[in-house]
């Protein structure tokens, strides 16, 4: 399989308070530009697979700040287009103990969502990649971002370029019966599905039994079963979902399930104290794809998926900077956090 990733998604400018504070406290912000698909090719151009982001950004010079980020950790800007309007944003409030995180979405308008699906040349800008990847976050920003990935999975499919899709339920993009209309026909051109606890009631309309997302308790069996089914219903090569078991907004246990060929692989539960777990999700995908790229079993793959993703929310801001020998080092054992000399 050729190793190159290609990623299709909303770069936007991340702003937030610093250390703790809540948005009345503050009176500053601090500038980081992120997006799901961004971190994951962020990740995987830092593990050494080429890779590339698809997007749109206006042509001004928070577009221009937002490409330099990208090509800071090595990722391919050949394919963005330039254009609109405007950049989107999200504020974040990082929660701590028993008060969440708060996320603020300013995003309506932005150039990728205005964009006409035509302007994208998928034949060309798949013809040397090996995956592709989008979201329900892409899908959730307007019909034409929509219409956008559904070409560029159709495409994918056609040239034979390996395709995955992160459900990322968003509860302030749309709703479930919205995302359901639009991304249940998506997945007959999706291989490998991602998912988190919840994503697959909300976008998908199928949920694990014996789970209980808001007290903690998450069943493996569920999970598997759900995984299953989901297999059964849209053909999917392979299942990986995320399990997040919310001690509080500071203390997570993290592990992961993929299920492939009928059969179910789980990884080791970390126990994580959370410097940032915005994007923890994006580089369990991105982990995941690295090892698949890199042809290894399946138990290989989850466990190397939890270890990347557990490695980025000890690190601020949304991307994951783990080295593949990093990763494997905590796999294998070493999760001792002692100084490295």
């Amino acid at each position: 399989m050729k190793e190159k990733f290609v990623g299709f998604g909303e770069l936007l400018v991340r702003l937030a308070p610093a250390g703790y504070l809540r948005f009345p406290q503050a009176s500053d912000f601090t500038v980081n530009y992120t997006g799901a698909e961004g971190n994951m090719a962020v990740a995987l151009a830092y593990m050494g697979i080429p890779s590339t982001l698809v997007t749109k950004l206006p042509d001004n010079d928070i577009g221009h700040c937002a490409e330099q980020k990208l090509a800071q950790y090595k990722v391919d800007v050949s394919n963005i287009i330039w254009g609109g309007d405007r950049i989107g944003i999200y504020y974040l409030e990082r929660g701590a103990s028993q008060r969440p995180s708060k996320i603020i979405y300013d995003r309506k308008g932005s150039a990728i969502a205005e964009a006409d699906p035509s302007e994208y040349d998928w034949d060309s800008i798949l013809q040397d990649a090996g995956w592709f990847h989008f979201t329900g976050i892409t899908a959730g920003i307007s019909p034409r971002a929509a219409q956008a990935c559904q070409d560029a999975a159709a495409a994918a499919h056609r040239l034979g370029v390996k395709v995955s899709c992160d459900l990322n339920y968003r509860k302030k993009l749309w709703t479930p019966e919205e995302a359901q209309a639009v991304m249940r026909p998506m997945m007959k051109n999706v291989d490998v599905l991602f998912a988190n606890e919840e994503d697959s009631e909300k976008v998908l309309g199928t949920s694990a039994r014996d789970s209980d997302i808001i007290g903690g308790k998450l069943s493996v069996e569920g999970y598997t079963e759900l995984a299953s089914r989901l297999t059964e219903t849209f053909g999917f090569e392979s299942v990986a979902i995320s399990l997040r078991e919310s001690v509080s907004a500071s203390v997570n246990n993290w592990s992961g399930l993929l299920y492939s060929g009928d059969r179910a692989w789980t990884s080791p539960t970390y126990c994580i104290n959370l410097v940032d777990r915005v994007g923890g999700g994006d580089s369990f995908a991105s982990g995941l794809i690295y090892a698949r790229l890199k042809g290894w079993d399946s138990q290989k793959c989850i466990d190397y998926a939890v270890a990347a993703s557990c490695l980025k929310q000890t690190m601020e801001f949304d991307f994951n900077l783990s080295k593949p020998e990093e990763v494997i080092n905590l796999m294998v054992g070493d999760g001792s956090g002692r100084v490295q000399r």
